[in-house]
């Protein structure tokens, strides 16, 4: 092999990952690692199924607005079943305006175990309080054969490492009365554990 065709060769072969990302090969999805005291997890975020519910979320992340903030809810209905809650908690100087709700029947992704979403009150109404699924939970998908609002939590991503953080704040204990503002009776840590930081995955 002359010089020439050894110099070209080594030239397409270094080019051939940029070629194919331009002929069309998708772009990896956003990660956003968690560093908490209780350990490190990784949310994946999808931005092309969920782009206004993945969106919001990478807003608050790159807005730093999750950094120090606490799970502040678990509910336990079981063993390895229930969900835990992060976010704002009502601190207004982190709270961004709320967003169009994105229902699972849109984006296709359902509640399944370790599925992130946005916690809400009325359709639209989301804004920085975001759920992690522990085990499969179908009554946060939307059900339009259901009466009223069933429209569910908008679910936008996945904790694809670090799921060993998530049981611990899970399996962590509740107390039996306290309250935030009133609810979440049963449902409120003993000891929070807070987010020390969230950043985008380089």
């Amino acid at each position: 092999m002359t010089r020439l065709m050894l110099g070209l060769t080594t030239a397409f072969l270094v080019a051939a990952p940029v070629i194919a990302q331009q002929a069309g090969a998708p772009a990896p999805l956003p990660r956003v690692a968690f560093e908490t005291t209780a350990g490190r997890f990784v949310i994946e975020a999808d931005t092309k199924r969920a782009p206004i519910s993945a969106g919001n979320f990478l807003k608050y992340v790159d807005g730093k607005r999750l950094d120090g903030v606490t799970f502040y809810r678990a509910v336990k209905v079981a063993d390895h079943f229930g969900f835990v809650q992060f976010g704002p908690d009502g601190e207004a100087k982190r709270i961004l305006p709320p967003i169009k709700h994105e229902p699972t029947t849109q984006t296709g992704i359902r509640h399944t175990d370790f599925t992130v979403s946005t916690a809400r009150f009325a359709p639209g109404t989301a804004r920085g309080e975001f759920t992690i699924s522990v085990g499969d939970q179908p009554a946060l998908d939307a059900d339009p054969s259901k009466p009223g609002d069933n429209l569910g939590y908008a679910a936008f991503g996945h904790v694809v490492e670090g799921q060993d953080t998530i049981l611990k704040v899970f399996d962590a204990p509740v107390s039996p009365t306290a309250t935030l503002r009133g609810s979440f009776k049963g449902e409120v840590p003993v000891n929070r554990v807070t987010i020390l930081t969230a950043r985008r995955v380089k």
